[in-house]
């Protein structure tokens, strides 16, 4: 198993996704609905992960590891409402034998309206077991991590 790096300095790349918030994102007061910034992060996750060229289904299938939320922490500090475009931005901060840890947050222009550090666990697909990151993803993140390009 690959040995853990160091939490990533502050100057690690991040990935920006662009939002717009439709009807379907909201509550009856026109705000984002919380739980559905959990969706947009997702999305931010997801995205990060094509931009390094790695679909999941493929992954999945071929390789028989995914990927799941195991402990996410959140601040709201602002609301995103009806219309808004935001920002979901994700960045690696630590990469461990079989975790992932993220920094994400989601902007409207300078206005944080939320922060949060997500925690993802490779598993085995067949038994939703926890399992060694495969040595090239890893061997790509850790690069990642370090702002090295491959």
């Amino acid at each position: 198993m690959p040995s853990p790096i160091p939490p990533a300095h502050a100057g690690a790349p991040s990935f920006s996704l662009q939002v717009r918030v439709y009807w379907e994102d909201t509550d009856a007061g026109g705000v984002v609905y919380y739980a559905n910034y959990l969706k947009f992060m997702e999305r931010g996750r997801t995205e990060w992960l094509r931009r390094l060229g790695i679909d999941q289904g493929r992954l999945r299938e071929e390789r028989g590891v995914q990927f799941a939320v195991v402990s996410l922490e959140i601040a709201y500090r602002s609301p995103a409402r009806l219309d808004d475009e935001i920002t979901v931005t994700t960045q690696l901060q630590r990469l461990g034998g079989a975790t992932i840890d993220f920094t994400q947050r989601i902007v409207r222009g300078e206005l944080t309206l939320i922060e949060s550090d997500v925690r993802v666990a490779c598993l085995r697909a067949a038994t939703l077991k926890p399992c060694a990151i495969p040595k090239d993803l890893f061997a790509q993140w850790r690069d990642e991590s370090r702002g090295e390009a491959r």
